[in-house]
């Protein structure tokens, strides 16, 4: 394991200087929280990507394929086609807001009245999202070197939050670019084809796996919709993905840019159904579907191969957890921290920086320090990651997914109604969880129902949201508001 163990920790010593690197760029406010929203198209798509793909959509979906076949492969698609909705639909007009979260959009919609309980919600699922990707670093490090679950957590999580502090969402949109290219060698173009041939082929893996395994559909309609509920409207208002789309250096880049993304997400999804079903060819008694990639990797691969397949599979979590902890920390410092110190009042938006500029990155610096600390302590603690991920999911969509939709598509909807939304969706999620079991079904359900209907009751039942408020959103919508405090000049990244 010499070579391999030589190729993962180049590869992590790439992650640190990669973070030293972007230090440099991160002058300001705007630099370091959403990379000066000047990436170019190419840099811009692989860092999407990066994002969204991370050890759920690695290590789980080729576990989903061990276990179901083709059809494993819902999980990872449903994502891609939220980012997919998202880039087509609504990229363009999130990038032009040039806000720095999810609640100062809200603020922005429904006049400075919507993001306070918004903002908790939405700390609440980025936090939970980065400890369940911090805990996926102990099933890879064990691979790897043989170490307990704990000192496997400190290693991983330490890595992350060095580079994430470093240079914020420079460092973060660099390394990710490595992780993404990582990934796509490692697992599309090493471990895809090496696990088919080491399966004897498709018509063997046919031959001897039962029929249901090649069904599209096989692993149920109802957990397809579920998956759709929870992934794809997740990717189109999670705070980690939003934050990507404030770095887009124009409307074209968001969308097209995120477009290629998206699509790219569904090759991988069913790359690593395949791989997953050629797994369970080869070891079809294993105690637990998610440690089909792990067996596979380490009994199948040359040397120096697996060494790169298993830094593309650290890559993937690192990715998401790195861009879960720089909106987790984003979320606390400027919609709860910032409103509780009484900083900020009223609409807010825009890339002026408070006061002076390093006071805003150190600030924001220390933030994502304190959050990597929380996060590296809340996994050790933790044991169970898809309760932990499924309750994150289903109060991001119950309590945020109507408010935040609403004031993008419907003119009608109020302050009020939004207020009431998040907070009836948050609650019955709660209680449904709470009656039906974490991981069942009709907690998003029914929640979400709620939250809708709340939402359209209160907000016909209540005054119109102030013409002079809509009329500045539209204005902002549409990228004709004033300019924010302008930015050194700097070469777009291609």
């Amino acid at each position: 394991m010499a070579v391999d163990y030589i190729v993962i920790v180049v590869y992590l010593a790439g992650m640190l200087a990669m973070g030293w690197w972007g230090m440099r760029r991160a002058k300001s406010k705007s630099d370091f929280l959403v990379a000066g929203r000047r990436l170019g198209p190419g840099m811009y798509s692989g860092t999407m990507a990066a994002i969204v793909l991370g050890g759920a959509s690695t290590i789980g979906g080729v576990g989903l394929g061990y276990q179901y076949g083709l059809s494993g492969a819902w999980m990872v698609v449903t994502i891609g086609l939220g980012l997919l909705a998202l880039s087509v639909f609504f990229s363009a007009r999130i990038a032009r807001l040039k806000v720095y979260t999810v609640s100062e959009m809200l603020d922005l919609r429904y006049g400075g009245r919507a993001g306070v309980i918004s903002g908790v919600v939405m700390w609440a699922y980025t936090l939970m999202l980065a400890v369940t990707s911090t805990i996926a670093y102990a099933t890879i490090f064990d691979v790897l070197f043989d170490v307990n679950r704990t000192l496997a957590i400190i290693l991983g999580g330490s890595i992350v939050v060095a580079y994430s502090t470093l240079g914020g969402m420079w460092s973060i949109t660099l390394t990710d670019m490595v992780q993404f290219v990582v990934k796509t060698i490692g697992v599309l173009l090493l471990l895809l084809p090496i696990a088919v041939v080491k399966a004897g082929g498709f018509s063997e893996m046919k031959a001897q796996l039962p029929t249901e395994y090649f069904d599209p559909l096989g692993i149920g309609g109802e957990t397809i919709f579920t998956y759709v509920l929870i992934y794809t409207f997740g990717m189109l208002i999670g705070q980690d993905i939003w934050q990507r789309v404030f770095t887009a250096g124009s409307d074209r880049t968001a969308k097209w840019g995120g477009t290629v993304a998206g699509t790219y997400c569904l090759v991988y999804a069913v790359a690593g159904a395949v791989i997953g079903t050629a797994a369970k060819v080869l070891y079809p008694k294993l105690a637990s579907p998610d440690d089909a990639f792990a067996t596979i990797v380490k009994d199948e691969l040359p040397v120096g191969v697996r060494g790169l397949v298993l830094a593309a599979a650290l890559a993937a979590v690192m990715s998401t957890s790195s861009g879960a902890l720089i909106a987790c920390a984003t979320v606390a410092n400027n919609d709860i921290w910032s409103r509780l110190r009484g900083a900020v009042r009223g609409p807010r938006g825009g890339d002026g920086d408070e006061g002076d500029g390093h006071d805003e990155v150190k600030g924001n610096r220390a933030f994502i320090l304190a959050m990597g600390v929380a996060v590296i302590l809340i996994a050790i603690a933790l044991n169970d990651v898809v309760e932990a991920l499924t309750v994150a999911y289903n109060l991001l969509v119950g309590g945020l997914l109507v408010p935040i939709l609403g004031g993008l598509l419907w003119k009608r909807g109020t302050a009020q109604g939004a207020l009431a939304a998040v907070a009836v969706g948050g609650l019955a999620v709660v209680g449904l969880m709470a009656a039906y079991g974490i991981l069942a079904n009709e907690p998003v359900y029914y929640g979400l129902l709620a939250s809708l209907a709340v939402y359209v009751a209160v907000s016909l039942a209540t005054r119109p949201t102030d013409e002079a408020i809509l009329t500045a959103w539209r204005e902002r919508l549409a990228g004709r508001a004033p300019e924010p405090q302008s930015e050194p000049a700097v070469p777009t990244p291609q």
